[in-house]
């Protein structure tokens, strides 16, 4: 791998000149080694055939060094090794360092490409089938307490289980690790009856010690969390007998039962089997059809578990791979070993895939703060900055009036334009760097900080004058409006914020899914028609895979759900 570095180099230094004249010594500055090192590397390309290297007699004379191959074949080789050792960062790192075409990069990407999809191997006269999946998103914990990314909940809710499960139809709430529940009649106290014999990946028996002990984690944790709203109100949580667990909350919610499906309800055994948090959230041990057999900043490896108790899956093993490289150009070419492409490019080839759509959307937004004391918590200055952002799909219908200077409308007649900070998460730094240069023409000047998801939940939003930031629509999608439109009550003003709050305690009360929507489409008319919300697009959530794929359906939150995806085995 280094030799091929060295090769490029040098070939890179000469401009791609078949033929040069150079010194040892120079050749040992380009190489930042030493002439005894730059002669050593010399012969060793000399033995791989890529150069004749004809020297002169007496230091500092002027030699022959002749390339025999392209720079494009030692890329390729190079990339290739790299695949074959699992170094996909140093992959990507070649094509973007060595590809100088995009036919050259199309055509590296596309080996880069090869080692994702289904994999087949036999072991002891048995059948390996691994499926090799690209991410986008750094995984960094599956500690249901901590995740903070869709892509670390994807990898958890294959290897965790809650007390139920949300169906991929219409999210009707089914038996998970418990078989059975009721509640009373003031809908606070819950009772779980769990499946017997239930193992966790290290073979102990799943016991209502470790609902316990899940629930109680949760209602301890000072972690600022997604659905927090929810568990913070559970009053009381006791194991009656080993198959049986009572939780009781303060005051009645609906949407309860439906968070309990939910990755961050996840079971977790007791103790953590002893790993502690940040451990355990590298080596997780859950209850889910695969385990974690390898966690590193790149590479996720599950191994499927063949006690699970709702059956073995189909695949033996699953490698995900963090590639921070753009992978929706993927090559949608028949044959092609990248079997499934998680929302793939709108040029894919259709004839070639089959295309499949889950109920799930995400919805990217903009989002005003008018309780920090700034510009915005001028009305018409707010409908303005919207019809700023409504100007890429409306501007026919924008008039001179529509777009006057911001300055004139918050009435201080001043030229100096108006600060604003957008704040937001690195997945959405694009978004919100559009809102900036859109706003830029119109008397905005917008600075966006950009912070981690931890530090996003934290004071960053209050100081911020606009929000970036996108609601997954899927099955869970009432406990994320909850969630985002309890957020968003803290940034608007007193008037509007008990008016959002007594809605979300209707919704909390209300059992009727249907009625709760009706009641989150308020909330948003609400916030969009006083311009504290705008919405910058939807789009769906897709699937391509090639027809040699079976059994793909659907999980909850919209992700294929890999314990039943099967390949046909070869006859």
């Amino acid at each position: 791998m280094k030799l091929h570095s060295q090769f490029l180099k040098l070939h890179s230094h000469y401009g791609g000149e078949t033929e040069v004249s150079a010194t040892l010594d120079e050749l040992a500055l380009i190489l930042g080694c030493t002439h005894r090192n730059a002669l050593h590397i010399v012969g060793k390309m000399v033995q791989q055939e890529w150069i004749i290297w004809t020297p002169s007699r007496g230091r500092g004379r002027r030699s022959r060094l002749e390339f025999r191959v392209q720079s494009e074949e030692i890329a390729l080789q190079s990339m290739m090794q790299a695949i074959s050792r699992k170094d996909v960062h140093s992959a990507i790192e070649g094509i973007r360092t060595h590809a100088r075409s995009s036919s050259l990069q199309d055509t590296l990407q596309g080996w880069l490409f090869t080692y994702f999809g289904h994999h087949t191997e036999i072991r002891s006269d048995k059948q390996i089938d691994t499926l090799r999946l690209p991410i986008t998103q750094q995984l960094h914990t599956f500690d249901p307490l901590y995740m903070n990314l869709l892509t670390e909940s994807f990898v958890s809710s294959h290897v965790f289980d809650g007390l139920v499960r949300q169906s991929g139809n219409h999210g009707q709430i089914m038996p998970g690790l418990a078989h059975a529940w009721d509640t009373d009649e003031s809908r606070t106290v819950w009772t779980f009856y769990l499946r017997k014999e239930v193992l966790f990946h290290h073979g102990k028996v799943l016991t209502a010690e470790d609902v316990v002990y899940s629930f109680q984690r949760l209602m301890q944790t000072s972690q600022r969390t997604l659905y927090s709203y929810i568990f913070k109100e559970i009053q009381a949580v006791a194991a009656l007998n080993p198959t049986t667990v009572r939780i009781q909350l303060k005051k009645p919610n609906e949407l309860f039962l439906p968070f309990l499906g939910t990755s961050r309800a996840a079971i977790v055994p007791r103790d953590l089997d002893g790993l502690g948090e940040s451990g355990f959230g590298r080596r997780p041990v859950g209850t889910g059809p695969f385990k974690v057999a390898e966690m590193s900043e790149d590479t996720c490896v599950l191994e499927v578990f063949p006690y699970y108790f709702q059956g073995r899956a189909h695949l033996d093993r699953v490698e995900i791979l963090y590639v921070p490289w753009h992978i929706e150009g993927a090559a949608a070419e028949t044959g092609s070993a990248f079997h499934i492409i998680q929302n793939p490019s709108s040029s894919a080839d259709p004839s070639s895939w089959s295309r499949i759509h889950s109920e799930s959307w995400v919805r990217k937004f903009v989002t005003c703060n008018t309780k920090k004391k700034g510009p915005l918590s001028d009305p018409l200055l707010r409908a303005k900055l919207v019809a700023c952002l409504r100007e890429s799909t409306n501007s026919d219908s924008n008039t001179e009036a529509d777009l006057a200077d911001p300055a004139d409308i918050a009435g201080s007649g001043a030229v100096s334009p108006v600060a604003l900070q957008i704040a937001t998460i690195p997945q959405y730094t694009a978004d919100a760097e559009a809102i900036s240069a859109r706003l830029a023409g119109h008397g905005f000047a917008c600075t966006v900080v950009c912070v981690s998801p931890e530090e996003f939940k934290g004071p960053i939003r209050l100081e911020s004058d606009l929000i970036v930031f996108s609601l997954f629509r899927d099955q869970d999608e009432q406990l994320r409006l909850f969630d985002l439109y309890l957020t968003l009550s803290q940034h608007v003003e007193p008037l509007t914020r008990v008016d959002i709050e007594g809605w979300l305690h209707m919704i909390s009360r209300e059992p009727d899914p249907q009625a709760r929507a009706e009641d989150f489409k308020r909330i948003e008319d609400r916030l969009i028609g006083e311009h504290h919300l705008h919405i910058l697009y939807e789009r769906p959530s897709q699937t391509d895979y090639l027809p040699s794929v079976r059994g793909v359906t659907f999980n909850s939150q919209g992700w294929v759900d890999l314990r039943h995806v099967w390949f046909p085995p070869k006859v």
